[in-house]
């Protein structure tokens, strides 16, 4: 199937998803993009977004772009019947762990429901092969560290957003139960951060970033006045959080490898795996790390924990070493250089175009 395959990558102009695009079309593979652009950017609605763009032009390759919601159950049908889908990869959901505590139907009806709907368009045009943007959130507050794909999950979940992730793994555990055609890679990830080397693309949040890794790079660009570190009285070597922070690049030829694995006519039923280091930094480990590969001073101010957030949390990947033939190989100074030069690069992000 390799080179042959056609691809249909839900929520594609995001920052995992343009990433994993791009590692598709290095390997022959056809891509078909479909988002809603509610976390990317687009100069129109009628337009390709600009992450898509320059996937085109760092890979030389053109992809097929969609703007659709995937709620939207006509417009995913047409997308089937138009076009001849060999396998799915899921990214397209909402991902703020905050904004979801404060809004949580808005993540239910759109992560789960807009799941659900997916999982019916492709069951009824037998397109029943998918990789799933999973997260280690599914594991909630660690029983032991570090995490194995073995490591309860549900139990604890400390957002909504993790609770998503966590129903729609679920769902797709008895989707497989129920018909044995389907074919489910979950993937569990652990903090994606960086950037491609070339600085075309990298993580480009609307609005005030969720995620470490951008923050930094906006205070040290300029952009923000300075980051707010919530909590310094966590059980951890310096009291700041501990995760594991995983290169986008890494992430991307993840997903490669797991399509691999389930293209093969011996894989069946679903398989879950962790996508991590193996590594736990704390907050202020990258931001020292950041002022490192940057040579910029990062500003910044100790506040109160943030509702949602757990101690410490990275991962065993050796299931996916062994099984994907896959492992992370970037390390954390790579992961803020290469952000550090998207970031130079692309000062407003995408709106920089």
């Amino acid at each position: 199937m390799k080179g042959n395959s056609t691809i249909l990558v839900t929520g594609g102009a995001g920052y995992v998803g343009s990433h994993t695009v791009v590692e598709l079309l290095k390997n022959n593979y056809t891509v078909i993009a479909l988002d809603n652009l509610v976390n990317c950017y687009a100069k129109d609605v009628d337009e390709k977004p600009e992450a898509l763009k320059r996937v085109e032009q760092i890979t030389g390759k053109k992809i097929t772009f969609y703007n659709v919601d995937i709620r939207d159950r006509d417009a995913l049908d047409k997308i089937f019947k138009a076009n001849k889908i060999d396998s799915v990869i899921h990214f397209a959901a909402l991902k703020a762990v905050g904004e979801s505590v404060k809004v949580p139907l808005m993540y239910y009806q759109n992560n789960i429901g807009g799941s659900g709907t997916l999982f019916e368009v492709m069951g009824k045009n037998n397109v029943k092969k998918l990789v799933f943007s999973s997260s280690a959130t599914v594991y909630g507050t660690p029983q032991f560290l570090p995490i194995t794909e073995n490591h309860p999950t549900g139990q604890g979940c400390t957002n909504p957003y993790g609770k998503t992730k966590y129903f729609v793994e679920e769902i797709l555990k008895d989707l497989c139960t129920s018909d044995p055609e389907w074919k489910v890679i979950l993937l569990r990830y652990f903090n994606p951060v960086g950037a491609h080397e070339s600085g075309l693309i990298g993580e480009d949040p609307s609005g005030i970033p969720n995620n470490l890794m951008p923050y930094i790079s906006q205070v040290a660009v300029g952009r923000r006045d300075k980051l707010q570190v919530f909590g310094a009285d966590y059980p951890t070597q310096d009291g700041t959080g501990v995760r594991d922070y995983i290169h986008i690049t890494d992430l991307a030829i993840g997903h490669l490898k797991a399509l691999e694995k389930m293209l093969l006519p011996a894989f069946n039923s679903w398989k879950a795996y962790n996508l991590g280091t193996g590594h736990g930094y704390s907050v202020l480990d990258v931001i020292k790390a950041f002022e490192k590969a940057s040579g910029e001073k990062v500003k910044y101010e100790i506040v109160g924990r943030r509702e949602g957030d757990i101690a410490e949390c990275y991962a065993d990947a050796s299931l996916a070493k062994l099984e994907l033939n896959w492992t992370a190989t970037r390390d954390i100074f790579v992961m803020c250089k290469d952000t550090w030069n998207w970031q130079q690069k692309n000062p407003k992000g995408f709106e920089s175009a």
